[in-house]
């Protein structure tokens, strides 16, 4: 095959050629500033505003409850340390916004609890509901896990928060837009949402924070977004956020059928090869992740060999990818170090094929062999 085959859609994506078409005027044409009261930026104001309905919709939100931010990372840190609290519940398999914000709110005297998960990578509820104290100002658990895929009982922990008048934050970056999600029938405060992981720009993304919910802003300046993200708003990347949105409520369901047929096709034949094993659950995880883990091998080395054949994929997350250190989501679920260094993530999306899929189960299994045959850790 001598395109080149992009299978790390969990770490970006590309921008959708109709969201392009809608950012385009507001380099150029329509370029004011949001703050300024003149026509130009009166035509800046009403996009903004139809954005965020757009955003809004596609969790069952109203507009006013969506905050705006320049990428998840941020979004994550305004929720954590914006709700001003002395104790805050996580899960070990948390992205590494979460789980660094965290370690620096430790060192502010915020005791953290950090929840086990099973093989699976799932955050039991009933653990939750114990680790909640009368301190307890915070509950954050990812949505979906960005590495292995495994999607997080949600509605069921958001209850068990309402009920002991906790708030509850989700990191929904990589579920958002690829499954279905309500904020109200999920019991959810705070979502975090991002532009780039669902073919829109970088350099977007938003907060929803329920109505009621007091957060303390960590930008200061000029007062925008509520005065909660003080920032000249990055209106080309909001609008091609906002359009994103749009063309996923329409055809998420479908998308999803199709990446799923895909990645369960990918799952079957992967696990064909001795020494190959799944990563998270058999079922209850996105639609377009497949992680795996091979005996004997080094999953730097897979993704190299890959990237000679013009395959594009990961090791885990991208934030993360370039460290030497085994992943902790991996040994969360109860890897071994060793296992751990031999993960490969696969992520579909808008424009894999099954043709590109069908040579990814063609060649891998000689990519296997050659590995193992000069691995260092033996056969």
């Amino acid at each position: 095959m001598s395109k080149k085959i992009y299978l790390d859609y969990s770490a970006t994506t590309p921008v959708d050629p109709r969201v392009l078409k809608a950012m385009q005027p507001f380099f150029s044409k329509k370029f004011g500033n949001t703050m300024s009261i003149h026509s130009f930026g009166q035509e800046a104001k009403i996009a903004l505003e139809k954005s965020r309905e757009k955003v809004a919709d596609l969790i069952g939100a109203k507009p006013r409850e969506i905050i705006f931010t320049g990428s998840a990372t941020e979004s994550n840190n305004l929720a954590l340390k914006g709700i001003r609290g002395k104790h805050i519940i996580i899960s070990q398999i948390e992205h590494p916004s979460i789980v660094e914000t965290t370690e620096w709110l430790e060192n502010q005297g915020v005791k953290i609890t950090r929840l086990a998960v099973d093989k699976y990578g799932q955050v039991s509820p009933l653990d939750v509901k114990k680790a909640i104290k009368k301190e307890t100002i915070l509950v954050s658990i990812i949505h979906a896990s960005n590495e292995i895929g495994t999607i997080q009982p949600i509605e069921k922990i958001g209850k068990i928060c309402q009920q002991k008048k906790v708030c509850f934050h989700t990191d929904a970056a990589q579920s958002f837009g690829k499954i279905p999600i309500d904020v109200n029938k999920m019991n959810i405060d705070l979502l975090t949402a991002s532009s780039h992981k669902i073919y829109g720009p970088k350099g977007a993304a938003c907060l929803f924070i329920r109505e009621g919910i007091k957060i303390e802003p960590i930008l200061h300046g000029g007062g925008q977004e509520r005065g909660l993200r003080s920032s000249t708003i990055n209106m080309p990347a909001i609008v091609g956020f906002a359009k994103s949105c749009e063309i996923c409520k329409k055809e998420m369901e479908k998308e999803s059928q199709r990446l799923t047929k895909l990645r369960d096709k990918l799952i079957k034949n992967i696990l064909k090869i001795d020494g190959a094993h799944l990563n998270g659950p058999p079922e209850n995880r996105l639609p377009n992740n497949a992680n795996f883990w091979f005996s004997f091998i080094e999953g730097e080395s897979l993704v190299i060999q890959f990237d000679l054949l013009g395959i594009a994929a990961s090791t885990g997350s991208a934030c993360s990818s370039a460290k030497l250190e085994p992943s902790p989501v991996l040994l969360a679920i109860g890897l071994k170090p060793q296992q751990a260094h031999g993960s490969l993530r696969i992520s579909l999306g808008r424009w894999t094929t099954e043709k590109e899929i069908d040579y990814l189960i063609k060649v891998l299994p000689g990519i296997v062999k050659k590995l193992r045959e000069i691995s260092p850790y033996g056969k």
